[in-house]
């Protein structure tokens, strides 16, 4: 697999019909977001539907449809607007941890557990919005393409300090713990036979010890 460089220009949504440029715009979308996560908590991703979304706030269909051309596309908003926070916080973990090496990075993996699971929390429908990132097949690829985007950005950080291994063996290796740390995420809102400070512990652990340097 070909390891490309993380464009570091920001991407236009392709679930947006029209990118709100006026103040009031991005706060009406943001809004219909807001309920609409909120909405996907309480019904589902079956039920949900962009009549209970415009009526729970208060619009006509048409302030909807000016965003969004389906319920899918709100969803898949959703899922990148979540992905996009959770990503900010893995870029600026790497900023602080990289001068520290390895040692660093490794110490520190718990407090991104954490924060990824802060933000998860605070995010209206939060988990809801994982769950359809993997139910969803329309959906999959905005995670697939979150999830290797963190994984070009924690190559850039990682590959001088492991210059023996391979630039795409350690891409393979890193975006397999990747995937890991986001399962640990919908893990903690699912499995309450282990408390959540032991699941942060645990992973932190198995996640430090990751085997990254074997060539």
């Amino acid at each position: 697999m070909p390891v490309a460089k993380r464009d570091k220009r920001k991407k236009a949504a392709p679930a947006l019909r029209v990118s709100p440029k006026q103040d009031r715009a991005v706060q009406t979308r943001d809004r219909l977001l807001d309920i609409a996560g909120e909405l996907l908590g309480e019904v589902g991703i079956e039920r949900i539907s962009t009549n209970l979304i415009t009526s729970r706030a208060g619009v006509s269909p048409a302030a909807l449809y000016r965003y969004f051309k389906d319920k899918y596309a709100v969803l898949e908003a959703l899922g990148r607007r979540l992905m996009e926070r959770q990503n900010a916080a893995l870029f600026a973990w790497l900023e602080t941890n990289k001068a520290g090496g390895l040692q660093a990075l490794g110490d520190h993996v718990e407090v991104l557990l954490r924060t990824t699971a802060d933000i998860t929390s605070r995010e209206p429908g939060g988990v809801w919005i994982l769950r359809a990132l993997r139910a969803v097949p329309q959906l999959a690829h905005v995670r697939v393409e979150s999830h290797r985007e963190v994984t070009d950005a924690m190559l850039e950080v990682y590959a001088p300090l492991l210059p023996k291994v391979s630039r795409k063996a350690l891409w393979r290796r890193l975006r397999m713990t990747v995937e890991y740390g986001y399962a640990i995420d919908e893990m903690l809102n699912e499995e309450d036979r282990i408390p959540r400070d032991e699941i942060f512990r645990e992973a932190a652990v198995l996640l430090a010890s990751a085997r990254l340097e074997d060539t």
